[in-house]
């Protein structure tokens, strides 16, 4: 199968590694960073390609070249991109985690074109969607799902104490974009950043957790209470509240002594090297999933738990890790004829599949990123 990525950042690039060690792959990767895409160069069963991606053209003509596509590009560009990949006529799993709506507009094209698009592949949204759907398939019904995730550096830092392990601009954006969970049967909107909780986890420590929109394409589920909450070091959410709410991330134009400027782009100059790992900087990804549900008149309650660490043997952060092999843990089952549906299908429906589920817990155990799981 020939898989191209498109970005070469940390998770882009820990993903194209990862297909490329496996025989079963021709693997190219693409961005317009020659100094992301030097590191790759060399690396047997991997072609780097230079290529600016937010073109339409370039887009269709790479994603053409190839049988699937793995979209690792900023949120910003994530729609565009999959758009035109759907247009080149191209399967494509994605992590790109943009904030447009896939149904129905690319839903509805991709069944035109006869293509499969997995959005949101990453760890959360992505591996907690895909505990949901395997709990839909196996349980009477679903009553309740929470998760709650973070990607944090090791070693803390004042004065925010974390380190962007993904995207920035992505990060900013879970701190401004509404937050929809369901309460009663409902879908409710309540600020980003709000209700924040203190929890205990073994081998961290005392981590806050906050309101995000991570539910995404969740809500279009049947389960009448679900919640996603973003974990940092405690402390954070009150100091992104306050660049919030001043305007610090304001998108709108001012003006400063005559000069015209976004706050976001100055608030992203300062911040985004504050919080860029350093070199050989060690990070952990920090996860908890509860489902409740019932199965045969009893009331039942599934957990998972994922401590992952940086890996100093392949110098590889743990957001690219839990990420990145979510990712191609779902590429290597479509490579196995596990899951072949036409259209746009989120995670659960993939989880939803008999073997999916199990599939890709295996491939990532395999990595060294292990949930444990308990029922009760």
């Amino acid at each position: 199968m020939r898989v191209i990525v498109f970005g070469a950042g940390r998770v882009g690039a820990a993903i194209a590694r990862d297909l490329a060690m496996d025989d079963q792959f021709e693997v190219t990767v693409a961005d317009i960073d020659a100094e992301a895409l030097r590191p790759l160069s060399g690396v047997e069963g991997l072609t780097p390609v230079r290529a600016d991606l937010r073109t339409v053209e370039m887009v269709q003509r790479l994603a053409g070249a190839h049988d699937l596509v793995v979209g690792a590009v900023p949120g910003p560009m994530g729609y565009g991109t999959v758009h035109s990949v759907i247009e080149a006529g191209r399967d494509i799993v994605d992590i790109s985690f943009f904030g447009e709506d896939p149904y129905p507009e690319l839903d509805d094209l991709a069944k035109k074109r006869g293509v499969m698009v997995l959005t949101d592949c990453g760890i959360a949204p992505g591996c907690s969607n895909l505990i949901l759907g395997a709990a839909e398939a196996e349980l009477d019904n679903v009553e309740e799902f929470s998760c709650c995730v973070g990607g944090l550096p090791t070693v803390r830092h004042q004065p925010f104490e974390y380190r962007a392990v993904f995207s920035p601009i992505d990060v900013i954006a879970e701190y401004t974009r509404p937050a929809r969970l369901v309460e009663n049967g409902s879908v409710v909107v309540k600020d980003a950043l709000t209700e924040v909780e203190l929890l205990d986890f073994e081998g961290v420590g005392t981590l806050e957790a906050f309101n995000t929109d991570g539910l995404r394409t969740l809500l279009r589920c049947d389960v009448p209470s679900m919640k996603e909450k973003t974990l940092r070091y405690p402390g954070h959410a009150d100091k992104m509240r306050m660049l919030r709410d001043t305007g610090f991330f304001s998108a709108e134009p001012i003006e400063v002594k005559g000069a015209v400027v976004s706050p976001l782009d100055l608030t992203t100059r300062l911040l985004f090297p504050a919080w860029q790992l350093e070199e050989g900087e060690e990070d952990l990804t920090v996860m908890t999933v509860d489902v409740v549900g019932m199965k045969d008149g009893k009331r039942i309650r599934r957990s998972y738990q994922l401590l992952d660490r940086f890996d100093r043997s392949s110098w590889t952060t743990s957001m690219a890790r839990t990420t990145g092999y979510t990712c191609t843990s779902i590429v290597r089952a479509i490579a196995a004829g596990l899951f072949r549906e036409v259209g746009v299908s989120a995670p659960e429906v993939v989880g939803r599949v008999e073997g999916c589920f199990r599939f890709v817990l295996d491939r990532l155990a395999e990595r060294g990123v292990i949930f444990q799981e308990t029922e009760t």
